[in-house]
């Protein structure tokens, strides 16, 4: 069984959606298509009010971190990038090559760019720390004003020279 919820955000609409291992998914506003929830779908808010809770603390700049169960569908390579990603401190931006060398693999760039475009949680495993190697934002699921918004709620303002385009 799925547990899924819908809530208001800074940022818009939230769809969190969880088993009983830990949150799977989080969809922004634009990716929800209410006519595609799945019959195994049960909404509980209950289910996820942890959930709910530590975005409400991390939103209102009283959360830093997260301690929560999750439960990411992913490729091994995917999850590990993933990890990767939740070693990234609040407050702080990372590069693709950062990523890729922290990994090992200097020349695994792009594969990095596709592991963190595929992250089924964005905020909770933070992606949108990953920039590009020129200080500029690059590509995000939920649209670069989010993305620019989760930066600006953690304190970074990358200016108005940070020229943003997309990477993907």
């Amino acid at each position: 069984m799925l547990y899924f919820d819908i809530i208001s955000s800074p940022i818009g609409q939230l769809l969190l959606l969880a088993s009983d291992k830990g949150l799977k998914k989080i969809l922004f506003e634009e990716q929800i298509d209410l006519e595609n929830i799945s019959d195994d779908w049960q909404q509980d808010s209950s289910k996820l009010e942890q959930v709910q809770t530590q975005l409400k603390e991390y939103f209102e700049k009283k959360r830093t971190s997260f301690s929560l169960d999750l439960d990411p569908e992913g490729t091994v390579f995917q999850k590990q990038i993933w990890k990767e990603l939740e070693e990234i401190p609040f407050g702080e931006i990372r590069s693709y090559l950062d990523i890729a060398n922290s990994i090992e693999k200097p020349n695994a760039c792009r594969a990095i760019g596709m592991a963190n475009s595929k992250n089924p949680i964005p905020i909770i495993i933070p992606c949108h720390r990953v920039i590009g190697k020129n200080g500029k934002l690059t590509g995000y699921a939920g649209g670069l004003d989010i993305k620019a918004k989760l930066l600006q709620i953690e304190g970074i303002d990358l200016g108005d020279d940070s020229q943003q385009f997309e990477l993907f």
